[in-house]
């Protein structure tokens, strides 16, 4: 492993230990939904209206780890915050995999 490919490691790694911040900063601040996590029902709360492109699509995506929690929303701050740790860190992996999966794939079509 090359200096620059440690460092994105590294890097990767600490933002994922950082992602919590999402969560405990509206808490404490009494803010509501992290920034730009909002669903349709707070943005027709904050706008007055849901963007119709929004509207449309909203119910096709369904995250595979709802609100990045485990254990449903009654969860403790602290599970909620272990959840967005493995969330992000679990993120990292599949992405990883499978862009080495592909560039394995396209250099094997290469050759």
């Amino acid at each position: 492993m090359g200096k620059g490919e440690k460092k994105l490691w590294i890097g990767l790694i600490v933002l994922a230990f950082l992602s919590p911040l999402g969560i405990i900063l509206p808490e404490k601040f009494q803010a509501g939904d992290a920034w730009g996590e909002w669903g349709t029902d707070t943005l027709q709360q904050l706008l007055g209206y849901v963007p119709a492109g929004l509207q449309r699509y909203a119910e096709i995506w369904k995250a595979p780890i709802p609100d990045y929690n485990f254990w449903g929303e009654g969860a403790s701050l602290g599970m909620q915050i272990v959840a967005y740790v493995i969330s992000g860190l679990l993120g990292i992996l599949l992405t990883a995999s499978v862009i080495y999966l592909l560039s394995k794939g396209i250099f094997r079509r290469a050759r």
